[in-house]
C-alpha cells in the first residue's frame, strides 16, 4: 500500500481489559518508532467492542501507561483526527453496515448452528483425522430450513464466506507467507447480538484509517488471511491492501511465551517497582530489534532515528529481568541531579517518609540524600530502604536486627565510643572534617581497620550495614541525631 508518495500510517490496537503487558508496549514502541523514523503518523485505537471485559478504567490505564512511556500518537482518543471515532464501542453501525453489505452481496450468510452442535461435529472431525473448524453446514441452507430454525427461536451469528484457494502476502519480517483456505473455515463476522467480533472490526478499520502497515504480534499471523478476505470483499485494490509485519514472540527464562506464570508482564508492576520508563523503553525495544554495533543502550529519539523494520529479528525474544535492572540503574545514574530528585520523591512518599508537599526540612534532607543514592541503587523502590535514616524521629529509629547482630558486638564498644569523643568536639561539621576526625581517632589512633572500624558506626547510624556513603550520611544527619544514635547503639552492646 505504501509507495514514496504514500505517508506511512500505523496503529496500536489495544483490548485493554486489564493492565497493558510487556508484548503489548513492545508493540506499540515498534509501531511509534517506525512512525516518527518514516515521518509517519501513530494512531491509537481502542478495540473495546467486548465492554464487559474492556472497561472506562483499564482505557484510562492504558492511555496513562502510554503517556508515561513517552509513546504520543498522533490521533485517537483525547487527540481526535480524520478517521475518528477511535473507539469501537462508538463505531458500531460502521459494522453493521459492512456487515448488512457482506450479506447482500454474498460474502457473508448467517449461521444457526448451535454451540453444542458445533462442538459436536468438531469431535467426529477430530475422530476422522479432518479439519476441525467450521464445516459450513450452513452455506446454503434453503428458505425452509432458515424458517425451521427460526421457529426454533435460534439467532444466528453471520459468517464470513471463505472463498476457496489460498492467500499469499509478503511478511516485512517473514518474508513470503502462504495459507492454505483449506485450513481457513468460514469464520463468525459478529454475534447473534450484532456485536462484531475482532476479525471483522479489525479489517473494515484499518481500510477506513487509512492504515499502511501493520505491525503486531506473531500470535495474530493466523488472522491476516481472513483480514485479506475481508479487504478483498470491501472492494479494496490488492495494491492498496495495508503490508504485515508479525512480530517474534517474547518468551520467559523457561522458553515459554511470556506469562503471569513464568514472568512479570504487567508494564503497571514496572512502575510501581520503580524502573523508569526510559529504561522499559530501551530494554523492550532490543526484544527483536537492535540499532546495530553492539549498541544496547539508546533514547526513543534515537530509537525513532534508526528504527528499520528490516532490522527486527523474526526469532522470538528472551525477557531478561537481570538486564532490565541492569539498564535501569544506568539509566537512572545518567539522570541530572534534579530529574532524579524529582522521581525518587514519590517513592519517599509512598514509604510515608516524607509528605505531600515536602516541608523546607524534609525538601533539605531529600535534596541532600539525592546524591549520596543515585549511583548505588537499580531502582527507584531502594531509595526508602537506603535514605529512610533520615527521616525517622529518633523515638522510633532501629537497627536491621540482622546488621545489629554482625556489628553491634561487645568488640565494637572502642569504635563506638572512639567516635563519640572525635565527632563531639568538632568544630566543622562537613564530611571532610568527619572523615579526618573518624580516621584519625579509629584507624590512626586505635589501630583499627577501616572496616572494623567504621562498620559499628555506620550501623549505629543508618540502621543497616550497606548505607549512603558514612561520611556524607553523618553530615546530613547532622550532629545531634549522629550522636544520640552513636549513644544508643553503645546502650545495647551485650556485656
Amino acid at each position: 500500500m505504501t509507495d514514496a508518495s504514500t505517508s506511512v500510517r500505523v496503529r496500536f490496537a489495544p483490548s485493554p481489559s486489564g493492565d497493558l503487558h510487556v508484548g503489548n508496549i513492545r508493540t506499540a514502541l515498534y509501531n511509534w518508532a517506525y512512525a516518527r523514523h518514516t515521518g509517519g503518523t501513530f494512531v491509537l485505537r481502542i478495540e473495546d467492542t467486548d465492554r464487559a471485559r474492556v472497561t472506562d478504567e483499564y482505557i484510562h490505564a492504558a492511555l496513562d501507561t502510554l503517556r508515561w512511556l513517552g509513546l504520543d500518537w498522533d490521533e485517537g482518543p483525547e487527540v481526535g483526527g480524520r478517521y475518528g471515532p477511535y473507539r469501537q464501542s462508538e463505531r458500531q453501525q460502521i459494522f453493521r453496515e459492512w456487515t448488512e453489505r457482506f450479506l447482500a452481496e454474498g460474502h457473508a450468510y448467517h449461521c444457526y448452528c448451535s454451540t453444542e452442535e458445533l462442538e459436536e461435529r468438531r469431535a467426529e472431525a477430530r475422530k476422522r483425522g479432518a479439519p476441525t473448524g467450521y464445516d459450513g453446514h450452513c452455506r446454503e441452507l434453503t428458505r425452509e430450513q432458515v424458517a425451521a430454525y427460526q421457529a426454533e427461536g435460534r439467532r444466528p451469528v453471520v459468517r464470513f464466506r471463505m472463498p476457496e484457494g489460498s492467500t499469499t502476502f509478503t511478511d516485512l519480517i517473514r518474508g513470503e507467507v502462504t495459507f492454505d483456505h483449506a485450513y481457513v473455515p468460514d469464520f463468525v463476522l459478529s454475534r447473534a447480538d450484532g456485536m462484531p467480533l475482532y476479525t471483522l472490526a479489525v479489517a473494515v478499520d484499518d481500510v477506513l484509517m487509512k492504515v499502511t502497515d501493520i505491525l503486531r504480534g506473531e500470535d495474530l499471523l493466523s488472522s491476516t488471511p481472513r483480514q485479506i478476505a475481508v479487504y478483498r470483499a470491501m472492494g479494496v485494490p490488492e495494491a492498496e491492501f495495508p503490508r504485515f509485519g508479525h512480530l517474534p514472540y517474547v518468551l520467559g527464562q523457561d522458553g515459554q511465551k511470556l506469562s503471569k506464570r513464568n514472568g512479570v508482564v504487567s508494564i503497571a508492576w514496572y512502575r510501581h517497582e520503580g524502573f523508569l520508563p526510559e529504561a522499559m523503553c530501551n530494554y523492550l525495544g532490543l526484544l527483536g530489534w537492535s540499532p546495530g554495533d553492539d549498541r544496547e543502550e539508546f533514547s526513543l529519539a534515537e530509537m525513532a532515528q534508526e528504527f528499520a523494520i528490516e532490522r527486527v529479528n523474526k526469532n522470538s525474544a528472551q525477557f531478561d529481568m537481570k538486564k532490565l535492572e541492569a539498564i535501569n540503574g544506568d539509566k537512572i545514574r545518567a539522570l541530572d541531579g534534579a530529574d532524579f530528585t524529582a522521581r525518587m520523591t514519590p517513592f519517599l512518599q509512598r514509604a510515608g517518609l516524607v509528605g505531600h508537599p515536602l516541608n523546607d526540612e524534609e525538601r533539605r534532607m531529600v535534596d541532600g540524600g539525592a546524591p549520596l543514592v543515585q549511583e548505588r541503587i537499580g531502582r527507584l523502590t531502594e531509595a526508602p530502604g537506603m535514605l529512610g535514616f533520615l527521616f525517622v524521629d529518633e523515638r522510633h529509629f532501629s537497627v536491621d536486627p540482622e546488621s545489629a547482630a554482625r556489628a553491634l558486638q561487645a568488640e565494637s564498644r572502642p569504635a563506638l565510643e572512639g567516635a563519640m569523643k572525635a565527632l563531639d568536639g568538632l568544630a566543622s561539621w562537613d564530611h571532610d572534617a568527619i572523615e579526618t576526625a573518624l580516621r584519625g581517632a579509629l584507624v590512626d589512633g586505635l589501630g583499627l581497620k577501616p572496616r572494623v572500624a567504621f562498620t559499628p558506626v555506620r550501623v549505629a547510624v543508618t540502621g543497616r550495614r550497606v548505607s549512603p556513603p558514612l561520611f556524607e550520611s553523618i553530615e546530613l544527619l547532622g550532629r545531634d541525631r549522629t550522636l544520640a544514635r552513636l549513644s544508643s547503639a553503645l546502650g545495647s552492646l551485650p556485656g
